[in-house]
């Protein structure tokens, strides 16, 4: 049916008791079965499985994936197979299927500190810290942003009605799935018609898009991976010898040319093999490249082309980038040297131009703040979840990170607690930035802390890495679970009901997340070796972890480590990044660039931008060839109206069984 909206006029002129009584008239589900045992199992389970893949994504390539589309899907298409295999009594409803997205899209966002600033602490100071230690911060920094959320939620959400373009995308596409699903409110909701066939089914066939999807990746993946193979043919079938689809798409190539002695391609007298320059069968980063469309992705290609095929051969060549001991060079080392710097500097340039090009996004955030929304009754109180809870909670749970920041990091207290008004702030901004694009600047936002606090303490990396962490964290949970109490809000969702999914959605992701570290990035670990090449390979380069470390490593230093070309390089790429940003917005996002992404065009690995770049192009070229068929064709249905679907698909499919393959190596053929 049509999801009851209020008018531009109403929302304008209306108080918010007066919003809050439409809303309970015309919207509320109450006696509707929402957060039950089922539905918090299931999302448990469910954002596990979703920090997991987030935590393999976001290695790769430094970003991690929105999960709110994909969670209503799979929990859509799981609930409706319990109901066909009789596993369960009664059908599940449209809100237990809401209250499972709030749990796992919770879950999902917990693995940024694992991509970012806290591996970026490991690695400055080259220490490992505790399992405990990784999961107590940053649940600590998740429940408070849920705890900022919320109150938050009353202003963004209840009373100005923001959009959050995202979030109102999970609502629709919940209300097509359910189009038997009674209305909300004590009242029919005002045209409200009846969703016909089509739709019904086209939201079965995301779901069987998006399983089908996996289920091709996976299996392709299943049979390109090593632990996978080693245990079918060698351990089981007793072969000597695993036989697997080849990874390296050039791999046949260089094998022929050493046995026959052919030529190795060279740019400027490098072998292309000592840039890094061999493509991947990478079926994770064709699937990005489909979620993240072509404008980022041929910004990742204009990052790739010039730093790889253009300035690292450049600056071999006129020895600024001098051989290692060995006369090898490699994309780490490579990276370290000289190319970072000027990767970090147009991603910190445009993410900090685009933060403050639009000072009215920035007044927005502030305003209203000094002024009580409403004299009347809160026509919501008994379902709301209690200011109160924030006004405690807020100040506690900040006291309990000033601790752990000053116990196991040695920030100054002082420090510490100054941090605190500057992360309300920072996440007002987020918000109201998430409220309007569904895009979160943290990277912005975090950069501001860090370049704040590290001025403030230049001898103690944690002091910036772990204050701009905090910052980082808070803002992201708080904004995104704004985005995701949207569409709990446009279904009639109880408020509090939904405030415990967060928060068993933040338990859910600590564990998974902080347990999969170690297997996936740590599997052997040696203590007497640096800890840098050890977390940051070529299979996962984390490309934020360099962003941040290089930032913290430029404050260290003061730019004196930096070779005089890499300074360069960095001051021409800032100014390159402020004019790009600038041209985006003057343009209103016709400019086909993005300089954050040239700057992890840099920092990624020369395959995963390839894989995204040939992702984004084959989704936007069958979009464009099957938007020309009729409404409801097949082909339509598929490419058009399931694109996204079908490459979390891939994505989701390639992820867990590459992170299934990583498991086996290490728990069962201990390599």
């Amino acid at each position: 049916m049509a999801l009851p909206t209020l008018s531009d006029e109403q929302i304008r002129e209306w108080t918010r008791a007066q919003k809050d009584r439409w809303w309970l008239e015309r919207v509320y589900r109450g006696e509707m079965p929402q957060l039950t045992l089922r539905a918090a199992v299931t999302g448990f389970v469910l954002g596990g499985v979703l920090s997991a893949t987030n935590l393999y994504i976001g290695a790769k390539t430094g970003w991690s994936l929105g999960v709110g589309v994909t969670s209503v899907i799979l929990a859509f298409a799981l609930f409706r197979t319990f109901n066909r295999l009789g596993l369960v009594g009664r059908p599940f409803t449209i809100l237990e299927n809401n209250a499972v997205q709030s749990v796992a899209t919770a879950a999902g966002y917990m693995t940024a500190p694992l991509i970012s600033g806290l591996t970026a602490y490991m690695v400055m100071t080259n220490q490992v810290l505790p399992k405990y230690q990784i999961f107590c911060w940053t649940v600590v920094a998740s429940l408070l942003g849920v705890l900022v959320a919320f109150p938050m939620k009353r202003r963004f959400v209840n009373d100005e009605q923001q959009p959050f373009p995202e979030g109102r995308a999970c609502a629709v596409v919940l209300d097509s799935l359910y189009p038997d699903a009674p209305p909300g409110g004590t009242q029919a909701p005002v045209g409200a018609v009846s969703v016909d066939a089509h739709t019904a089914w086209l939201g079965e066939l995301k779901a069987r898009a998006l399983f089908g999807a996996a289920l091709v990746s996976g299996g392709i993946e299943f049979l390109k991976l090593e632990g996978y193979q080693t245990l079918l043919q060698v351990r089981w079938l007793g072969r000597t010898a695993p036989t697997r689809l080849p990874e390296s798409l050039l791999g046949w190539y260089y094998g022929l040319a050493e046995r026959y002695g052919w030529g190795v391609p060279k740019i400027l007298g490098t072998d292309i093999r000592q840039l890094a320059i061999q493509p991947m069968l990478d079926l994770t980063m064709f699937g990005a490249g489909g979620l993240s469309g072509t404008r980022v992705a041929n910004s990742l290609m204009v990052g790739c082309l010039v730093n790889w095929f253009v300035l690292a051969p450049w600056m071999i060549a006129i020895g600024e980038i001098p051989p290692k001991a060995d006369g090898t060079f490699g994309r780490g080392y490579l990276l370290n040297s000289w190319c970072l710097w000027w990767g970090v500097g147009i991603m910190v340039a445009g993410s900090l131009t685009s933060l403050f090009a639009k000072p009215d996004l920035l007044l927005a955030s502030f305003r209203g703040l000094g002024k009580s929304a409403t004299t009347e009754a809160d026509p919501l109180s008994e379902i709301e979840l209690p200011l109160w809870v924030s006004f405690v909670g807020v100040p506690v749970l900040s006291a309990v990170s000033v601790g752990m920041n000053w116990w196991w990091f040695g920030i100054n207290p002082l420090l510490g607690f100054l941090a605190v008004p500057l992360i309300v702030v920072l996440t007002l901004i987020a918000a109201n930035a998430t409220a309007l694009t569904s895009t979160t600047p943290t990277g912005s936002l975090s950069k501001i802390t860090q370049f704040t606090f590290g001025a403030l303490d230049r001898t103690n990396p944690a002091t910036n890495l772990m204050t701009a962490g905090l910052t980082s964290e808070v803002a992201s949970n708080a904004s995104n679970l704004l985005m995701d109490i949207k569409p709990g809000y446009m279904l009639g969702a109880k408020p509090r009901q939904q405030a415990w999914g967060h928060v068993i959605g933040v338990f859910s992701g600590g564990l998974a997340a902080t347990w999969l570290f170690f297997p996936l990035f740590l599997p052997h670990y040696d203590p007497a070796q640096p800890l840098g090449p050890q977390v940051m390979t070529d299979k996962f380069p984390m490309p934020s972890v360099e962003l941040w470390r290089g930032v913290a490593q430029l404050i260290a230093s003061g730019g004196g480590d930096l070779r005089n070309s890499a300074l360069a390089a960095m001051g021409v790429a800032a100014l390159a990044g402020v004019l790009f940003e600038v041209a985006r917005v003057r343009t209103r996002g016709r400019f086909p660039l993005s300089p954050v992404a040239i700057g992890l065009g840099v920092v990624i690995p020369v395959d995963s931008s390839l894989m995204m770049f040939a992702g984004a192009h084959v989704f936007a070229w069958l979009e464009r060839m099957y938007a020309r068929k009729a409404a409801g064709s097949l082909g339509r249905a598929l490419w058009v109206d399931s694109a996204e679907p079908i490459a979390a698909g891939i994505v989701a499919g390639a992820a867990l069984t590459g992170i299934g393959d990583q498991l086996i190596s290490v728990f069962v053929l201990g390599g």
